[in-house]
């Protein structure tokens, strides 16, 4: 692809990405479900988490998967697809930024406040079978 003439040095190519901000052209991805939430996931995806066991560089599956889609062919279960798995690694164990939990009355005299940092594990998708 070239340069338009208008452009100067920073110009650079993108990728031509959805309103999910993933690849139009991703051959590969599937829809998993854990810790009551569902994520799009492709592999060499980087994910953040509800808390899974296992130390950093440990493998994972997920065998929970809702849809699979390989080019024009998608498949979608019900619920979940017969077979299909999502492999990947723990890349870290941490804990997400804090939120503030803020209570009150008015009138009362009554306030209260209370921090939350939720654990999550950020995980990078390797692969994506069956299906």
């Amino acid at each position: 692809m070239e340069a338009p003439a208008s452009a100067r040095w920073f110009w650079a190519p993108r990728r031509v990405t959805g309103p999910r901000g993933h690849a139009e052209d991703e051959a590969v991805y599937a829809v998993l479900e854990t810790g009551g939430k569902q994520y799009r996931v492709s592999p060499g995806d980087v994910v953040k988490v509800e808390r899974l066991g296992g130390e950093p560089g440990s493998p994972v599956r997920f065998d929970r998967v809702l849809l699979v889609a390989e080019g024009d062919r998608v498949t979608v279960g019900t619920p979940t697809v017969a077979g299909a798995s999502v492999a990947g690694e723990v890349m870290r164990q941490g804990r997400a930024r804090k939120i503030i939990v803020f209570k009150f009355k008015r009138r009362k005299k009554y306030r209260r406040t209370q921090g939350h940092r939720q654990a999550e594990t950020t995980v990078r998708i390797t692969e994506i079978t069956g299906g």
